[in-house]
């Protein structure tokens, strides 16, 4: 059996959908950093069935609205003296700002570096978000 050990100060991201570990992993760019990181995948779920979790030995700052729009049934858990300090449940964000690009290529954000496009949720089933600017449509893709 696969025995991975509790960590002392950091973040574990839990109850990740299969597949998505990766995603983040390499979205976070994890395998570049000095310091202690675990991707489990396919790891047994009572809830789930199967999951990925991401434990990393280091308080980072992680984009909760960029996870949100990974997986929305991640569990964000800050350990502090090998304890559990808190718990953020992640949803899908209401309001992105510069984590993707409008798609209108006329849109101001595409050409002006001061325009950083900014999107609000106009439907959650496909992430579809509507530019503040130009009101054009984007899906999120990952």
């Amino acid at each position: 059996m696969l025995e991975v050990t509790s960590i002392k100060k950091g973040i574990v991201m839990d109850h990740i959908t299969v597949g998505n570990g990766l995603k983040i992993f390499n979205e976070l760019m994890l395998d570049q950093v000095d310091y202690p990181v675990v991707l489990l995948m396919n790891v047994p779920s009572k809830a789930m069935g199967r999951k990925d979790i991401i434990k990393i030995e280091n308080n980072i700052d992680i984009d909760l609205n960029f996870l949100g729009l990974i997986d929305h049934n991640i569990t964000v858990n800050i350990i502090e003296e090998g304890k559990l300090a808190q718990k953020k449940k992640i949803e899908i964000p209401k309001k992105v700002t510069g984590l993707f690009s409008c798609h209108n290529p006329r849109c101001i954000t595409n050409f002006d570096d001061y325009a950083k496009p900014e999107f609000e949720l106009v439907s959650s089933d496909t992430l579809a978000y509507q530019c503040e600017y130009c009101e054009e449509i984007t899906e999120y893709k990952i």
